[in-house]
């Protein structure tokens, strides 16, 4: 089963941007000491040069559940601005993220439409003119997604179907969450300010 990993500087400001291609060359490097295959599939631009917005992995290893346990959720950076030297902030997050693939019998296959259209328009270094762009609603609840990363209309089925899950369990999340807002509110605050990793410093050392 494949495995989908995307490193984002969420909403941040071009620092994270900055903290992300240097995040995404750790984790491939990393993925790589683990026997993990980390085939790096779509990096989409940040607003100054040598920033990310986000970067997109593949993987598809045996190992590839336990290697992401060390890295799912926030990562932080400590250092300076490299655009604002004289800026006071010094703590820089980014998210690690999974999308899976999900159950074969997760839906019925009447509840799913599928669309396919042309990989054209922004994105990575494989996009083509052939139609092997994917996109996929749930119709019961009209969330829709778009796939066009991967090489072939396949591969961009399965991510397709990976991304609507995702985007189906953040809304039943969301919907849960509404009803405990006001019991959770302390513990979402500091869930914020727990990091999965932290790094330091313009050689990225990682702290224990």
């Amino acid at each position: 089963m494949k495995t989908w990993v995307q490193i984002s500087a969420g909403r941040g400001p071009s620092e994270c941007a900055w903290v992300v291609p240097r995040i995404a060359r750790l984790f491939a490097d990393e993925a790589a000491q683990a026997g993990c295959r980390a085939d790096a599939i779509e990096q989409t631009p940040g607003p100054r040069a040598g920033t990310l917005v986000s970067a997109l992995f593949g993987l598809e290893s045996p190992g590839a559940e336990t290697f992401l346990r060390g890295w799912l959720g926030t990562v932080q950076w400590i250092g300076r601005s490299p655009f604002r030297p004289g800026h006071k902030r010094k703590n820089w997050f980014v998210g690690v993220e999974a999308l899976r693939e999900p159950d074969a019998f997760a839906w019925s296959p009447k509840d799913l439409s599928f669309q396919t259209l042309r990989a054209s328009g922004p994105g990575g270094q494989h996009v083509n003119k052939t139609e092997s762009a994917v996109r996929v609603t749930h119709l019961p609840s009209g969330l829709s997604v778009l796939a066009r990363e991967e090489r072939s209309q396949h591969a961009n089925r399965r991510l397709a179907l990976a991304r609507l899950a995702h985007a189906l369990a953040a809304r039943d999340a969301e919907r849960r969450a509404g009803f405990r807002q006001d019991l959770w509110s302390c513990h979402n605050t500091l869930e914020r300010g727990n990091p999965v990793r932290v790094y330091e410093g313009e050689d990225f050392a990682r702290k224990a």
